[in-house]
């Protein structure tokens, strides 16, 4: 099926920069009417004015995905527009830093937005899709979800768990096939989100080439809103380290988890900080983070993921071995 974005209502929360900001800018231009959502509310009417700018029609409304009853005033304030058509649940926050030295406070914040956040999106917008008989819900994931990170581990639990609740979810409306579950896991992609993150490590995070425009993750966002399906990957590097994963997955965590930690004893220095887990970024309301020009220290995180997939491979290659070892004689039976 094909849905028309002319005119359709379309849902985001965080889209105050990054991907969600992408995204809002990608659907003005297809004439869709715009609520955006987010915890800053100075850059999120800033985003609001640009898709304006575009022709679209758009409000602003400051959303905290973490509080149900806020994300379901923002479901309020989206249905006095009409029908809500799609609802991109794309709010994420990150913390780099060893399990055992980042404070659980910060894990607890990194599940409760990045899962319980997007959990609380869908039990607001389901109600209504439901009620409609049709909808497309969108989740924004990652390769996150397909194989976990070291030194992020509350991320990657939070990460695992969105695919999973997708998942589980999916079958809850397959008898209405006008309502669509659908998750969207880019590979690295170049936002301030890195740097909007906490970092209890001490040094400065980035991420291995090739990264991706978040342009083009958006136009993957509205390319699923137009003809809904279940899974859609971005990037080479998400198909390559899904296959690394599948076929190898302890030997592909160790291999990553070696690399990071070469990479941080090596990377210069950064301060400590919460980052945005609980309060919203002040240098907000850009699309872009500067990551596609640093090549300089995460050219041998690429290097090191090519060599995790191929060693995976290996791994899960089958055997075969000379006849003679496995032949028995009358003396060696296997009952």
């Amino acid at each position: 099926m094909s849905i028309n974005l002319e005119n359709a209502v379309v849902v985001i929360t965080g889209a105050s920069s990054g991907i969600g900001q992408a995204t809002a800018e990608a659907f003005a231009r297809r004439g869709s009417r715009l609520v955006l959502a987010a915890r800053n509310g100075e850059a999120l009417e800033k985003v609001a004015e640009t898709c304006r700018g575009l022709g679209a029609e758009a409000i602003s409304v400051v959303t905290d995905v973490t509080e149900p009853a806020a994300v379901r005033a923002l479901a309020d304030k989206a249905k006095t527009l009409g029908d809500v058509d799609v609802w991109v649940s794309n709010v994420g926050v990150g913390a780099i830093g060893r399990f055992e030295e980042t404070p659980i406070e910060a894990h607890e914040q990194i599940i409760r937005t990045n899962l319980l956040g997007h959990m609380n999106d869908a039990h607001a917008v389901l109600p209504i899709f439901l009620k409609q008989g049709r909808g497309v819900f969108i989740n924004m994931i990652s390769l996150g979800g397909f194989a976990a990170a070291p030194f992020a581990a509350a991320y990657s639990a939070s990460k695992f768990g969105l695919r999973g609740f997708s998942e589980a979810l999916r079958p809850e409306v397959a008898d209405k096939p006008c309502i669509h579950i659908c998750d969207v896991y880019p590979a690295f992609v170049d936002t301030p989100g890195l740097s909007h993150g906490a970092n209890y490590i001490g040094r400065q995070v980035t991420a291995p080439p090739p990264v991706l425009n978040a342009r083009r993750v958006a136009e993957a966002i509205v390319g699923v809103a137009r003809s809904p399906r279940a899974t859609t990957t971005v990037g080479v590097v998400t198909t390559a380290t899904r296959l690394a994963h599948l076929l190898g997955p302890n030997l592909a965590a160790r291999a990553l988890g070696r690399l990071m930690a070469a990479y941080f004893k090596r990377a210069p220095r950064a301060a400590e900080s919460d980052g945005n887990l609980y309060w919203p970024s002040t240098d907000a309301a850009r699309i872009d983070g500067g990551l596609r020009s640093r090549h300089r220290y995460s050219a041998p995180l690429l290097l090191g993921l090519i060599a995790v997939a191929v060693l995976a491979i290996g791994a899960a290659a089958p055997r075969t071995y000379p006849r003679r070892r496995l032949a028995l004689d009358s003396r060696h039976r296997f009952w």
